[in-house]
């Protein structure tokens, strides 16, 4: 029975946890190849003792953190890479230091 519901439908949605239709898919695939091609063009046609335009981002996905998560997920990544390392100097250093 399910078999037959379309692919884009709401039992589909939220299976997959968003809302992004296929439309949407397609919209941010089609953004995404518009500035490519557009830092290519740029790029081709500037002058030489100009520097060159870096590649864009890309569009923002369901899946992907979103800016601020993603600068919390750096901070907790450093914060675990400290104390590893203050747990690494705790083990091999002599007390006192």
């Amino acid at each position: 029975m399910v078999e037959g519901l379309p692919a884009d439908g709401a039992l589909a949605r939220a299976a997959a946890g968003h809302h992004w239709t296929h439309a949407d898919w397609s919209a941010a695939e089609t953004r995404d190849l518009l500035d490519m091609l557009l830092v290519a063009f740029v790029n081709a046609h500037r002058d030489e003792k100009q520097p060159k335009v870096p590649w864009p981002e890309p569009t923002w996905r369901p899946g992907d953190p979103l800016p601020k998560d993603a600068a919390a997920v750096d901070e907790e990544k450093r914060s675990a890479a400290r104390a590893a390392y203050d747990r690494i100097n705790a083990q091999v250093l002599p007390p006192g230091r």
